[in-house]
């Protein structure tokens, strides 16, 4: 009886993590014999200004063809998070068979269909199919030159290419425009003509891409520009803190020869003064950990999703990045444990259980609750982007079967191998008092000023990132992401250490959270930057884009500030114990 569960349990596993596999999304291995079936994937609708508002196809009172019976069709985790709603055209179409122009329905236009034709085509409603894993983009209708009179396309016009037994090119041409007048009858019809191709199929998303906008001089200027800043703070920091540190050792060891009397006559200030306070626990350690474990996920997930897209071409998969940001992200969480459980340990958090559950569940607490509210919005346009109910329940196992286990693991081996508190420096029983100083070395201060450079080495990444998310663009140039991701983190690092700095030699050591922070307020500008890109780079409108653009952005945000918060307070983190391992402590 045992035996038969733990079965169980384990089919259950491996169907959810073959969910998140990405898979091929069409029921074909993409070779073709003559004469076989060549299904034509009716997608969603939708306004050309609004990329995320979309709906079924048969939404809009299209007609669909006489061919009713069809193979099996599989659809990922991702396909259904991100709203992909294939239904079967009924078209007729075998592969190399060419097909006239001919009649696949009519449509009986009485005035309600009328007018949702209307509404379509004076919102720019555009279509997308799919033919073996191929978009193809096509236009509702047109008006006339005076918005009085609407037109409806009515004949799809294929050209497909081949190469060998594998198709290779689609392009779809709307032709056949016709007046909308209600009580009429309107023929919806195709054709589909074959042609011999020289694209290998392995080249065939070639044409989707965009190398004159993501190739741009612009861009390779901007990584060229980050690189310099790189360089640039990275000398700044190795000559300004390595002389006046060098500095500071000679002052201190010079104070070490004085006598008592002489040593309490001088003028003692500086970081050394608070070596006894420098690694006290932070203020709300089971929060700042979580954040700490969380961030070092966040970033273990970017990275290997970079590696992974930057080897395979994961745009030519339907919902494939998103399937695999979602597996890798439950795969990495034992580093949200590992990194998250042993800081805890180190700032003697005794409730290591709540901590854990806060870590494992705080990115996609997060995610899920502000698609929960998306969904609402969604559900209430009737948009395809509303997450069926089975999605969620799979979403919810993931989060409880796959993450919170590996988390745990995680915590356990974290607490274990470097939970103990081995600190350079001894921590004093009374906290030293923190001596006033100047207005611009406050924490509050330096938080707000501290995420200006990172946010100027990677905000042009920004807007190719943002483009190809909410525009139509495909982004590609997975090696450019690598190179800002690894300005990021260094830009990161050189200033939360000059911050730092400047702060422990102000005599304060509230120096966790503000190396944190000071890292984290990147996303702040990123999410400001979202404002200016909406208003003028966009032309969105409506409730439903407007808060899907600002709730998605608002988790982008909060994920990027997390990951370089932790970022920035690891590096900190390791300057600091550098520099009280070096210098002489009574």
């Amino acid at each position: 009886m045992g035996s038969s569960r733990w079965k169980v349990a384990a089919a259950a596993f491996l169907v959810i993590l073959g969910s998140l596999l990405p898979v091929h999304a069409d029921e074909h291995d993409h070779t073709y014999t003559d004469k076989e079936e060549v299904v034509l994937w009716m997608n969603t609708v939708g306004p050309y200004h609004n990329r995320q508002e979309t709906y079924k196809y048969f939404s809009l009172p299209f007609c669909a063809g006489s061919k009713k019976t069809i193979s099996h069709y599989h659809e990922t985790l991702g396909e259904a998070l991100q709203g992909v709603e294939l239904e079967f055209s009924g078209l007729d179409i075998k592969f190399k068979d060419e097909v006239m122009q001919t009649t696949y329905c009519e449509i009986d236009l009485d005035k309600a269909k009328r007018d949702a034709f209307v509404y379509a085509i004076k919102n720019h409603y555009w279509y997308q199919m799919y033919i073996d894993d191929l978009p193809i983009w096509g236009i509702v209708g047109e008006a006339d030159e005076n918005g009085e009179d609407h037109y409806l396309w009515t004949y799809k016009k294929l050209e497909i290419g081949f190469n060998g037994n594998r198709i290779v090119d689609v392009n779809l041409t709307s032709e056949g425009k016709v007046r909308l007048v209600p009580n009429t009858r309107i023929a919806m019809s195709y054709s589909v003509k074959w042609k011999k191709s020289d694209v290998k199929f392995e080249d065939r998303f070639d044409k989707y891409l965009d190398p004159s906008f993501f190739q741009h001089r612009i861009h390779w200027f901007s990584i060229f520009n980050s690189f310099m800043m790189v360089i640039f703070l990275v000398g700044l920091v190795s000559m300004i803190l390595m002389r006046t540190l060098r500095k500071d050792y000679a002052r201190y060891s010079k104070e070490e020869e004085m006598d008592d009397m002489d040593r309490d006559l001088g003028d003692e200030y500086g970081w050394k003064q608070v070596h006894g306070d420098v690694f006290r626990p932070s203020s709300h350690p089971l929060i700042f950990s979580s954040l700490i474990g969380s961030g070092c996920q966040i970033f273990s997930v970017s990275l290997i999703v970079i590696i992974v897209a930057m080897v395979e071409d994961l745009y030519t998969e339907r919902g494939s990045m998103l399937s695999t940001a979602i597996f890798v992200y439950a795969a990495t969480s034992p580093v949200n444990g590992y990194f998250g459980g042993s800081l805890y340990a180190k700032q003697g958090g005794r409730r290591w259980i709540k901590q854990m559950f806060i870590g494992a569940f705080m990115i996609p607490a997060m995610v899920c609750g502000t698609a929960f509210f998306i969904n609402f919005i969604a559900i209430y346009y009737h948009a395809s982007r509303a997450i069926p109910f089975g999605t969620m329940v799979a979403v919810c196992c993931i989060c409880f079967f796959v993450i919170l286990p590996l988390n745990l693991v995680g915590t356990i081996l974290g607490r274990n191998l470097s939970g103990q508190p081995n600190f350079p420096c001894r921590v004093n029983a009374v906290p030293r008092p923190i001596p006033e100083k100047k207005w611009f070395m406050e924490p509050a201060v330096i938080v707000c000023l501290g995420g200006i450079l990172p946010f100027g080495s990677i905000f042009i990444e920004m807007y190719f990132i943002f483009t190809s998310f909410w525009a139509y663009k495909i982004y590609y140039v997975y090696g450019f992401m690598m190179l800002v991701l690894v300005i990021l983190c260094i830009v990161t690092v050189c200033v939360t250490i000059v911050c730092t700095y400047f702060l422990l030699n102000a005599e304060d050591y509230r120096w966790q959270w503000t190396s944190f922070l000071s890292a984290a307020s990147t996303a702040v500008y990123v999410y400001m930057y979202s404002f200016y890109y909406y208003f003028f780079k966009t032309k969105m409108y409506g409730l439903f884009q407007t808060s899907f653009y600002f709730g998605y952005m608002a988790v982008f945000s909060t994920a990027l500030g997390i990951m370089c918060g932790a970022v920035g307070y690891m590096g900190t983190s390791a300057f600091v114990r550098k520099i009280y391992t070096n210098v002489k402590i009574d």
